[in-house]
């Protein structure tokens, strides 16, 4: 676990290849020039290529597919986007709803798509448990969440409550008091997805160049150490990994997040926990966390990270004792039957937060430039998403994903992203986001009144989130 390349779970359960892939070696032209083998890059490539097959389609990845978020998340798959309510809130109650329509079955056609190209990653919809599962504020916080999602569109038969006794016929916390179930959330093995998304626009035709670090992206032209494309469109689906073109780092920041995995759990240990149905799983805390049952019976779990000041991504995969003793600690409060089980695996990745929090799908058809990114942790459906939202702007379909409020056609992403400030200020303001969660987090697990403190820390926190979002 030590090692960095033995650090990722993930990566642990794919064939590494026999045959590497090839740089980009020369100056070639092409229709699309995708920059970035993830999740965004992929999924356009493959909407593109299915939609348009004449089209000559190439991406380029400065590392190796899958180097970056998508190699290295939590394996959510959430019929829902992170930021949506920036979007719709605005519109009629009709409006709201065909859009969260559109995103819960999202995840149906993720599986779709896996099933036809026969990607045998893992993928199990099991629906998601938003529990209230350590202390008793939490009921509240996670009720107002639900209503938040039937206001702003999901289907009570999509979203509703369980009970303290149908939460636990789902899973067994330490303290369910109860919980939302979202019925529209699936998990991967994202590892298994990228390299099975990767070879399925392989045999459909597009070109996949590896090793190949863009130094420069401009109007209809990208450029590396060793090559060049020139393309009608250039696609910038980089996400959080977007040091390097500092145009694109201005808008959209990397914020780390780190996962661990425990050891596979005995039947008696699975048989005290439940999760029969494998579903992802959360608590209302503000650190953010997230995990799941694995396919070979493992718990795969994990919460918000730090901002690395100067807006630096994580590119290696280890991460510290420290980070994982957090994340096993929390683990084990929420199910304490797992104290003493063993944690074998332990790695972290960046995702990509827009300033203004709003995940996008740019097309600037003057300048030849698209992107889509801005995911706030919940790219895996998302990319999906906007990766066909991304294919039929630039093929000019009129469809409805074309008009979809994410979707823009007509400004650049410095017209229509804000940008973030300037160190160090936006570090500064990371720490103090982070201490203030941790400070209400405390409040909250000491289960005692605090008349004046705690509403005042909540109400400061939810200042401090509409800043950052």
């Amino acid at each position: 676990m030590n090692s960095d390349t033995q650090a990722n779970f993930w990566t642990s359960t794919i064939v590494e290849r026999t045959t590497p892939r090839p740089r980009l070696e020369a100056r070639i032209q092409a229709d699309v020039a995708i920059v970035g083998a993830g999740f965004t890059g992929l999924w356009s490539a493959y909407y593109l290529k299915t939609l348009a097959p004449a089209l000559d389609i190439v991406v380029i990845e400065a590392e190796h597919v899958g180097h970056g978020a998508s190699g290295r998340n939590g394996g959510w798959v959430v019929g829902n986007l992170a930021g949506l309510e920036r979007h719709i809130g605005d519109l009629p109650a009709a409006q709201r709803r065909d859009c969260c329509r559109v995103v819960a079955d999202n995840v149906d056609e993720i599986g779709k798509v896996l099933e036809r190209e026969n990607i045998q990653a893992d993928f199990n919809k099991g629906g998601a448990l938003y529990a209230a599962a350590r202390y008793p504020d939490q009921i509240s916080i996670q009720k107002n969440y639900l209503a938040h999602l039937h206001e702003l569109g999901h289907s009570e038969t999509d979203c509703y409550w369980l009970d303290a006794e149908q939460l636990a016929q789902k899973a067994r916390f330490r303290n369910g008091y109860g919980g939302i179930h979202h019925r529209q959330v699936a998990t991967i093995n994202p590892a298994k997805l990228v390299t099975g998304l990767a070879e399925a626009v392989e045999r459909l035709g597009v070109t996949i160049y590896e090793h190949s670090r863009v130094t420069t992206l401009g109007r209809r032209k990208v450029s590396t150490h060793e090559g060049a494309v020139e393309a009608t469109t250039i696609v910038c689906a980089m996400e959080g990994y977007a040091e390097r073109l500092h145009d694109f780092k201005r808008h959209v920041i990397p914020v780390q997040s780190l996962v661990i995995a425990t050891e596979p759990l005995s039947d008696e240990l699975w048989q005290e926990i439940g999760m029969a149905e494998r579903p992802a799983f959360a608590d209302a805390s503000r650190l953010i966390n997230y995990g799941h049952r694995s396919a070979d019976g493992r718990i795969v779990f994990g919460a918000r990270g730090s901002y690395r000041f100067g807006a630096k991504p994580k590119h290696d995969m280890a991460i510290t004792q420290d980070d994982i003793r957090m994340r096993r600690d929390l683990l084990v409060d929420l199910f304490p039957v797992l104290k003493g089980v063993k944690i074998d695996y332990g790695w972290g990745g960046s995702l990509g937060l827009s300033r203004n929090f709003r995940p996008h799908a740019i097309l600037d058809r003057e300048k030849g430039i698209a992107t889509a990114g801005g995911y706030a942790g919940e790219g895996v459906a998302a990319s999906h998403l906007f990766g066909r939202t991304l294919a039929d702007l630039i093929l000019e379909r009129d469809c409805e994903l074309a008009r979809m409020p994410w979707a823009f056609v007509g400004a650049g992403h410095r017209q229509l992203i804000k940008r973030w400030e300037p160190e160090p200020l936006r570090w500064l303001a990371a720490q103090t986001i982070t201490y203030s969660y941790a400070g209400e987090e405390a409040l909250m697990q000491r289960a005692r009144p605090a008349p004046l403190i705690k509403p005042a820390l909540t109400r400061a926190n939810d200042y401090f989130a509409s800043i950052i979002e």
